[in-house]
C-alpha cells in the first residue's frame, strides 16, 4: 500500500514537473514571437536591426532620357529589391527639381549638376550629390533652329532670343561655353525660360531663334517642326561633360545613410544593365518620357552613369567660375555623398 502510493506521488509530481517546463516553453516562445514580431515590424527604422531609415522616397526628375535607369530600376523592381518604395515627380527645370529637395517636398532631386554647385557657392543651400546620371555624349545634346530662323551657324547665336529651361542650368551656360569655344560673344543674347515640352513650338513660331535641347527633345523637335542642330554640345570644353545628377540636402544624407545606399545600390544595378542593353529602355522611354516607338529607337542615348569621381565632377564647378556664373572656387570632393557599392 505505501510503495503504491509513493510510486503515485512520483508520478503526480513528474506530470507536474513537465506541465511546468511545458508552460515555460510556451511562454518562451509567445516571446520569442513577441520579439521576432517587433524586429520585422521596425524594418523601415534605423533602429530595426539595420533596416532602412526609411522606405518610402519621392524623387524629383526631368522628362529628358537621362533618366532612363532611373526608370528601369522603377519598372524593374531594382528598388523594390532593395525595399525602397519610390515615386517621382517632375519639375520644369534642374532649379526647379532642386528646389523641391530643399523644400522637402522630394528626398531626392536629378537636376544638370549646375545648380548644385551654384548653390553650394552662394551659400544658397548645402546640397549633397548621391548619385551621377549622365554626361554630355554626341548629338545627345544640341543647340538646335528652324529652317526661316536667321540662326545658321555658331556665329550667328550673337545677340539672339535663345530658349533655354532655366537660368544657370546647363541649357544656358554649355550654350555659352561652346559660343565662348567659337569666339561668339554672349552678353547681348535674351535667353527665353521654357518648358522643355514648349520649346518645339517657340522654335516653329519664330518666338526664339534657336534652342538648346537634350534627347527626346532633339528628335521630336526635327519631326515637328524641322529643327536641326547649329552645333552639337560635344565638343571643346563640353565635351563628355558631366551633365545630370542626384542630389539631396546633407541633412537628409546625414539622416537617411542606409536608404541612401539602398537608392545607390538599385541605381547603380539599373545603369549597368541600361548600358549594356538598350532594348531595356526604349520601352520606359515611350512609356514616361511620352515619345512614340520610332523617336525611342532613333535617338541618342546620354552617357548613363552612377557612381560619382571627384576629380571628373571638378570640371563643373571650374568651367562656372571661368564663365562668371560663381565667383568663388567650389571643391567637387566634399560634395559627394558616400557611394554604396553594388556588389
Amino acid at each position: 500500500m505505501l510503495g503504491n502510493a509513493v510510486s503515485s506521488g512520483r508520478v503526480r509530481t513528474r506530470r507536474a514537473v513537465l506541465g511546468l517546463a511545458l508552460t515555460a516553453a510556451a511562454a518562451t516562445a509567445l516571446t520569442g514571437c513577441s520579439a521576432l514580431g517587433s524586429d520585422s515590424s521596425n524594418t523601415s527604422s534605423s533602429n530595426g536591426g539595420g533596416g532602412l531609415e526609411k522606405t518610402n522616397l519621392t524623387v524629383s526628375i526631368l522628362p529628358t532620357t537621362d533618366l532612363g535607369p532611373f526608370w528601369l530600376a522603377q519598372d524593374g523592381g531594382y528598388f523594390k529589391a532593395e525595399g525602397l518604395d519610390v515615386k517621382s515627380v517632375v519639375a520644369a527645370s534642374g532649379q526647379a527639381s532642386m528646389t523641391k529637395s530643399i523644400s522637402g517636398e522630394a528626398d531626392i532631386a536629378l537636376s544638370t549638376y549646375t545648380p548644385f554647385f551654384i548653390a553650394k557657392s552662394t551659400g544658397a543651400a548645402d546640397m549633397q550629390l548621391v548619385a551621377d546620371g549622365s554626361s554630355v555624349n554626341a548629338k545627345s545634346n544640341a543647340i538646335v533652329t528652324v529652317p526661316n530662323s536667321p540662326v545658321k551657324t555658331v556665329a550667328d547665336l550673337a545677340g539672339r532670343r535663345i530658349a533655354i529651361t532655366a537660368k544657370n542650368t546647363a541649357s544656358d551656360l554649355l550654350t555659352k561655353s561652346v559660343m565662348k569655344d567659337h569666339g561668339v560673344p554672349s552678353d547681348k543674347v535674351v535667353w527665353v525660360p521654357l518648358a522643355l515640352p514648349n520649346i518645339a513650338a517657340a522654335l516653329g513660331s519664330g518666338q526664339v531663334d534657336a534652342a538648346y535641347l537634350p534627347e527626346p527633345f532633339i528628335t521630336q523637335a526635327a519631326k515637328n517642326v524641322g529643327a536641326t542642330p547649329v552645333i552639337d554640345i560635344n565638343t571643346g570644353a563640353s565635351q563628355d561633360f558631366p551633365l545630370t545628377g542626384y542630389g539631396a540636402t546633407k541633412k537628409w544624407v546625414q539622416s537617411n545613410p542606409k536608404t541612401l545606399a539602398a537608392f545607390q545600390r538599385a541605381m547603380q544595378k539599373a545603369t549597368r544593365d541600361a548600358i549594356a542593353d538598350r532594348s531595356k529602355i526604349e520601352p520606359l522611354l515611350v512609356k514616361y518620357a511620352k515619345i512614340d516607338q520610332d523617336t525611342a529607337k532613333l535617338l541618342t542615348i546620354p552617357g548613363y552613369g552612377s557612381v560619382l569621381d571627384a576629380r571628373r565632377m571638378q570640371r563643373v564647378p571650374d568651367l562656372l567660375l571661368q564663365l562668371g556664373a560663381i565667383t568663388t572656387a567650389v571643391e567637387a570632393a566634399p560634395m559627394i555623398a558616400p557611394q554604396a557599392s553594388a556588389g
